[in-house]
């Protein structure tokens, strides 16, 4: 996979894997950002070790509430490893698959806020909004609509996409260039739009 520039935000050791807040080069110091450290000369610390280190860093801090978020992600993970063995791919998921499963984590958890805020439950929908934080320091940026925009506009003209039977090529080369960093949900209005004008 060819990791976003973002994933190597800063150059430490896996030893330091762990909560940033506050501090020079992490965005917004979010207190529950986490990050992935870089191992070597340039090789990028996988997403299930960088979870794994999350998880010993927040048992170590006493932090309940990563420690709990981590433990189930890191289960998911495992259950969704052993299926893949059952199919017959003994490494598990990829680091694509994890982010997958980190991204329909996140999207789960922001169904239940919305559910939550409806039965005017705002404790409950705030413990959710802070997984979701937890969660998200291990997925790359998630790009803005107008940074959506703009890369449906280059791909349309860079595959020389004319009419909306050409989403598909469109969206294809928009998948294989943004996994995990744009909501492809986004992307296929936004062309349809662009390809419907």
């Amino acid at each position: 996979m060819k990791w976003p520039p973002e994933w190597a935000r800063l150059r430490t050791p896996v030893t330091a894997l762990g909560r940033r807040g506050g501090e020079a080069g992490v965005p917004g110091g979010n207190p529950s950002f986490f990050w992935v450290g870089i191992e070597g000369e340039g090789t990028i610390v996988s997403l299930r070790i960088a979870l794994n280190e999350a998880l010993k860093q927040a048992v170590r801090g006493r932090d309940e509430l990563a420690t709990s978020v981590l433990r189930l992600s890191l289960a998911a993970l495992k259950d969704r490893d052993i299926a893949e063995r059952g199919k017959g791919r003994e490494e598990g998921l990829s680091d694509e698959e994890i982010v997958a499963l980190l991204q329909s984590m996140v999207k789960q958890r922001r169904e239940s806020i919305k559910m939550y805020e409806q039965g005017h439950r705002p404790e409950l929908a705030g413990k959710e909004a802070a997984e979701i934080e937890i969660i998200e320091g291990f997925l790359p940026r998630q790009m803005c609509e107008d940074e959506i925009r703009a890369a449906v506009d280059a791909t349309i003209a860079e595959t020389g996409a004319s009419a909306l039977k050409d989403i598909g090529k469109v969206m294809a080369v928009l998948r294989e260039r943004y996994p995990g960093s744009m909501d492809f949900a986004k992307a296929s209005a936004c062309a349809k739009t662009l390809l419907s004008a």
